[in-house]
């Protein structure tokens, strides 16, 4: 959606001449005169017809949000003079309607004026997006582009606006040429160089047949006095395709052959009639040399000449009309988000060609250098002993680059996780994403950084012993992908009957996100193939989690019930991966019935094992829906540890954030007590990791992350918290899951066979039981003292873990009183120091991030303790919407809370060089 223009800008050389000529050629608007100046008042004409047709047959009430462009303008999206915001309807920008799907707007006395643009500050461009009254609908250029009307300056001027900068002809067609200037002059017309029309006046008009294939230039010249303009189009008259073998090994996209100066060019198209490239060596026009060979259902150029380390954008351009990126690039270039990524994120980022394309290109370069890995010979740890830690890079570091990510490694490695699950960083629509809305499937997104820098992230988790795994995106793309552009139907914004990889409609009527992929189409699962090998080859991927594989089916339904042709596609993909690396894992977010998920497991995948519910229940102490038994796999009938149980993922609530929110209580114990809250994640977690199977945790849960998955909004960025780690209490939770995880991973008793959990209800405990030792868990979820029997295996001498106690035992059933949320972890086999340093805090201290408020419960106001810099107060709700800002100088210790409804609040404030402190408040 077109909102004000207050963005950061990068400058982009050479904008302003790109911009020039090119807009106007699709004729979403026309102006009279036809070629403006700032001195000039003018009609504009906007046809809903054309362009993205947001406002096709539309009967309401459109506005016009409109400002221009001019010398101070550092991009096309640098919008100035703005006649007003967005969500503001004002009169003078109110369309008038001339007849259906036509509109008219009325710039005067003229365009300085109107726009209020002052005197010396060159205009130009005028800038519009037009939309309902109500800003539900949009009427933009084609591909949503901003439309653009250029203003000419004071002096002759010429523009040829028919044809547009070029035009494909079959032999025999014509073309009506029109051209204008802003004020009279002898105009000539030639063709390749030959007069053919003539006249005097403002305006030239003309039709032209071509005969003869091959290229043709039109040139529009016109003369007053000493002053001579000229403008020209591109005509390629299309001869007999040429045929020709696709050279042996090339596979759709981009090849580099052993020649540093060529790149053979490969595009999947079946029934597409002709094709052709078009880039920055060849001035992004459909020239003869430009046409690419014809074989079957590709179609194949091999361009030489290029500089070895050159970068060179370029789309291709099918059936005359269908311009778009090679499906296959490994980088690249957006017009609307690449404007936004820092210099520090991806240095040296190549500009987007404006005025040459409207969507994203692709990007080649010949003679590039190898990445040169550091630990080619890593070896995953086994899937039995996965300790997963999934995390989003824009919310977990501030930098959202992957050479910061490897810098938090040291981190990660001292918590114990062996496998980092990045979620995805393929290129998807946007910048500020879950990465969800895929387009391009071989590019990394750039607001991560380089492909370089990603490989040297998977190279020092090797390093440290960490797998990464990669969260695929299969069951849906969206409008971006040049595979559902090659075949899509505009009219009813979807894909196309004939499109080779997509269903025009899912077939899932319930879950359904973008566009669905036809997983029994063949030429799906060639491309499936290329993206997996893709990643593992160039990335050394040790594997993937793939998005809701419920939805790989043409199944009519939800996706719930027993599917056998789905596991079939699945089964298929996994043992193509399987054909690449043996040990690469598959991981599906699958959630479906568990007979299916049984077979799969079976057939060697692991499953996401979502508990969040049952284990949050347990940690705000209502333990009446608190069973935890389907953390095992044995509990659901598998038999090998294929179940990828977790508490958190990047889907589920935060568990700390509920406990602090929702927490259950009794006397002097009460969960929404911080403290209390934070040791009931010690307690969760060792009913967590030492069950057997892989485990995942979700970023920062290892210090109790305490902002709803709702705050902001659902996907919206998330405060990030490095500072927690730094908090006794929050330290120590990381501490006890370290130790946890250690053991999981170095214990071969924590990866038995033989363990029964009894973990419904308040007493919980855990029996596992192996020849190296045996182990007993036991804790309270209560919110009250209970005693409970850990049923030892054996008498004799038993070791508490992290109380570091011994125990001998002579009666088996020996009964332990535990206090609310306690727990204790004993073994036949003394461990050592549990290697928790960090304690509980002392009575009557705070944390350091904690602020301090009275009263609490408050009613109009509260007070807090003085600041002696300015700060700021933010009201947020538990659901995370802010209900009010305070700015408040130094020394203010008041707070006016009149107007606000009663309830539970996090108050905020926020102080310029220090952390910000929090605490929750009632409001009666």
């Amino acid at each position: 959606m077109m909102m004000n223009r207050r963005y950061p800008m990068i400058l982009v050389l050479g904008w302003l001449l790109a911009l020039a000529g090119t807009f106007l050629q699709a004729q979403v608007v026309t102006t009279d005169p036809a070629l403006p100046r700032p001195a000039d008042a003018v009609v504009l004409t906007f046809d809903a017809t054309e362009g993205n047709q947001g406002l096709l047959n539309y009967t309401g009430d459109v506005y016009a949000h409109t400002g221009v462009l001019t010398n101070q303008s550092t991009s096309g999206s640098d919008w100035r003079y703005v006649i007003a915001d967005w969500n503001t309807n004002v009169p003078e920008a109110k369309m008038t309607r001339v007849a259906t799907n036509t509109y008219t707007l009325d710039i005067g006395p003229d365009i300085r004026s109107f726009y209020g643009v002052p005197a010396g500050e060159e205009i130009t461009h005028l800038a519009f997006v037009f939309r309902s009254a109500d800003r539900t609908r949009e009427g933009k250029d084609a591909g949503n582009a901003d439309i653009f009307v250029e203003v000419f300056p004071d002096g002759l001027s010429i523009h040829l606006s028919q044809p547009g900068r070029y035009e494909i002809l079959s032999p025999g067609a014509s073309v009506s040429v029109q051209g204008d200037v802003s004020e009279a002059a002898s105009l000539r017309l030639t063709l390749d160089g030959t007069e053919v029309a003539a006249a005097t006046g403002t305006s030239l008009s003309h039709d032209l047949e071509f005969a003869s294939p091959g290229d043709h230039w039109i040139k529009l010249t016109a003369t007053a006095g000493e002053e001579t303009v000229s403008d020209s189009s591109f005509i390629h008259v299309l001869d007999a395709e040429s045929t020709a073998a696709l050279p042996a090994g090339a596979e759709d996209g981009i090849n580099y052959p052993a020649t540093a100066t060529q790149a053979t060019l490969v595009l999947y198209a079946p029934g597409k009639e002709h094709a052709f490239v078009l880039g920055d060596f060849n001035d992004w026009l459909p020239l003869s040399a430009a046409r690419m060979h014809h074989d079957g259902d590709r179609f194949w150029i091999t361009l030489d000449g290029l500089l070895p380390g050159e970068e060179y954008a370029f789309q291709y351009l099918v059936d005359g009309d269908i311009q778009v990126a090679d499906p296959y690039t490994r980088k690249v270039l957006d017009p609307w988000n690449d404007r936004f990524i820092p210099e520090s994120t991806y240095p040296d980022l190549k500009a987007f060609p404006t005025g040459f394309a409207t969507r994203q290109v692709s990007v080649l370069e010949t003679g590039q250098a190898t990445y040169e890995w550091q630990h080619p010979g890593f070896t995953a740890p086994p899937a039995e002993n996965l300790v997963i830690y999934e995390l989003l890079v824009r919310d977990f570091v501030a930098a959202h680059d992957y050479k910061t990510l490897t810098d938090t490694l040291d981190y990660l490695g001292r918590l114990g996780v062996n496998a980092i699950e990045l979620m995805p960083v393929n290129e998807f629509e946007g910048n500020e994403s879950w990465g969800y809305n895929p387009a391009f499937y071989f590019a990394p997104d750039k607001y991560y950084g380089r492909a370089d820098d990603l490989k040297a992230f998977v190279d020092s988790c090797h390093g440290r012993g960490m797998a990464v795994i990669a969260d695929m995106v299969l069951n849906h793309s969206y409008g971006s992908s040049p595979l559902l552009q090659l075949y899509y139907d505009a009219a009813n914004d979807r894909p196309a009957a004939d499109n080779p990889w997509y269903n025009a409609v899912s077939p899932n009527p319930v879950y359904f996100w973008g566009y669905d992929f036809n997983h029994e189409s063949e030429d799906t699962r060639t491309f499936v193939d290329r993206v997996n090998r893709y990643w593992m080859e160039e990335f050394r991927m040790d594997g993937f989690r793939f998005d809701f594989t419920k939805g790989f089916t043409n199944t009519y339904g939800d996706g719930w019930a027993y599917d056998p042709y789905r596991i079939a596609i699945l089964k298929r993909m996994a043992d193509a991966i399987w054909s690449v690396n043996s040990d690469a894992y598959v991981i599906l977010e699958h959630l479906s019935e568990n007979t299916e998920e049984t077979e799969l497991a079976a057939h060697g995948m692991l499953l996401w094992g979502n508990m969040n519910y049952n284990y949050n229940e347990a940690t705000m102490g209502y333990t009446a829906n608190s069973d935890l038994s389907r953390i095992s796999y044995l509990e659901r009938g598998w038999s090998a540890p294929r179940l990828v149980g977790y508490m958190e993922s990047h889907d589920e609530e935060r568990l700390m954030y509920k406990n602090l929110a929702y927490g259950n209580s009794s006397g002097s114990y009460d969960i929404t007590n911080e403290s209390t809250a934070l040791a009931r994640l010690e307690l969760a977690g060792a009913f967590f990791f030492p069950v057997p199977g892989p485990k995942m945790i979700w970023q920062f849960g290892e210090v109790g992350y305490d902002f709803s998955i709702n705050y902001d909004c659902r996907v919206c960025n998330k405060p990030i918290h490095w500072d927690y780690y730094t908090e006794g209490l929050r330290r120590r939770v990381y501490q006890v899951w370290s130790a946890l995880i250690r053991l999981k991973t170095s214990e071969p008793a924590f990866s038995t066979g033989d363990f029964t959990l009894d973990v419904d209800g308040a007493a919980k405990r855990i029996a596992l039981n192996h020849a190296d030792m045996d182990v007993r868990i036991v804790g309270n979820f209560d919110v009250a003292a209970r005693d409970i029997r850990p049923t030892f295996s054996r008498s004799g001498w038993w070791y508490d873990f992290f109380g570091g106690d011994s125990l001998h035992v002579t009666a088996t059933d020996t009964t332990f009183s535990l206090a609310a949320g306690e727990y204790k972890l004993f073994t036949t086999k003394f461990l050592g120091d549990a290697g928790v340093t960090a304690s509980v805090r002392p009575p009557g201290t705070t944390p350091g991030h904690s602020l301090q408020v009275w009263p609490n419960p408050a009613r109009d106001h509260l007070f807090l303790d003085p600041s002696p810099e300015a700060s700021v107060l933010r009201i947020v709700t538990l659901s995370g919407v802010e209900v009010r800002r305070i700015d408040l100088p130094a020394m203010a210790g008041r707070a006016d809370l009149s107007g606000l409804s009663g309830g539970l609040y996090l108050l905020e404030r926020s102080r310029e060089g220090r952390a910000p402190e929090r605490t929750r408040i009632l409001i009666e």
